[in-house]
C-alpha cells in the first residue's frame, strides 16, 4: 500500500524542529507539508529539509485539505499535526492497522489506557459530546471523532464530497468560519457505514505556537454542521 503523510502547518516552527526529525521517511511513500501562510520561519525550514511543500492559495484548513488532496497520488493518506499533539512513533502502527482493509483508522486520544495531556475541561467535554452525538445520529462507534491524526483511503475524500468547498457551506453565517474537516469526515464515513476503527494514542501537550481552536465559535459551528448533516447530505 502506498501512503502519503499530510502535515498541516501554520506558524509551527518550534514543533516542526522537534517532531519532524522523529519521522522516518521510509515509513511512508511521500511527505507533503501543507502551509497556511506561516511567517515564523516554518516555510524556510521545510524548504531547507527538502520536503515537498504546498503553500495554500486560499485560507483555512478546509482549503488546505482540498488543495493537498489534488496532489495526492497514493491510495492512502495520513493527516498529522506537527505541533506535538500527534506522536510520530504511532505512524507505523497506524499503517499496519490500515493494511487490514479499513477505510479509516483514527488514533484515538480517548481509547482505553491513553490520555490527552493537551485537554482542558471545556475541550474534553466538547470532544466527548461531539463524538457521542455523531455515534448516536449516524450509528458509528468512534471513541474520538474530532482528532486530526488518522489514516484513510484517498478515494473516500471525493466519494464523501469533501473535495468541494460547497460541501462545507450552508446559508448560515457561522459556517464561514475556518473550522476543520475532521468532524465532517467522521460524520459522512459513519453515514455511509464505511469500515472504521481506532487505535489508542496519547495526545502530548502542544509545543510552542498558538492553539488554533476557537472553542466557542468553532464549537457552535461544529454542532450546527453535525446536526444539519443528518438532513443535508446523502
Amino acid at each position: 500500500m502506498k501512503v502519503t503523510l499530510l502535515v498541516f502547518t501554520l506558524n509551527e516552527i518550534e514543533g516542526m524542529k522537534i517532531i519532524m526529525p522523529k519521522i522516518n521517511q521510509d515509513w511512508v511513500d511521500e511527505i507533503i507539508i501543507v502551509d497556511g501562510g506561516s511567517t515564523d520561519g516554518t516555510i524556510k525550514y521545510v524548504k531547507e529539509c527538502g520536503y515537498k511543500l504546498i503553500v495554500q492559495k486560499k485560507e483555512g484548513i478546509r482549503c488546505a485539505y482540498i488543495e493537498a488532496m489534488e496532489c495526492v497520488k497514493t491510495d492512502f493518506v495520513i493527516t498529522f499535526s506537527p505541533d506535538g499533539n500527534s506522536i510520530p512513533e504511532k505512524i507505523p502502527e497506524l499503517i499496519e492497522k490500515m493494511s487490514e482493509g479499513y477505510d479509516m483508522v483514527i488514533v484515538s486520544r480517548y481509547a482505553k489506557d491513553v490520555k490527552s495531556y493537551d485537554d482542558d475541561v471545556i475541550t474534553a467535554f466538547g470532544n466527548w459530546m461531539f463524538t457521542s452525538l455523531i455515534n448516536l445520529l449516524y450509528g458509528a462507534r468512534y471513541t474520538d471523532a474530532m482528532v486530526i491524526f488518522r489514516g484513510w483511503k484517498s478515494e473516500i475524500f471525493k466519494a464523501l464530497d469533501l473535495d468541494r468547498e460547497e460541501s462545507y457551506q450552508t446559508e448560515e453565517r457561522i459556517f464561514r468560519t475556518k473550522i476543520g474537516v475532521e468532524p465532517l469526515l467522521s460524520v459522512r464515513a459513519g453515514k455511509k457505514k464505511l469500515k472504521c476503527c481506532d487505535i489508542p494514542g496519547d495526545e502530548p501537550p502542544r509545543i510552542g505556537g498558538e492553539r488554533k481552536l476557537k472553542v466557542l465559535k468553532w464549537g457552535a459551528a461544529y454542532l450546527m454542521q453535525v446536526l444539519k448533516e443528518k438532513f443535508y447530505w446523502h
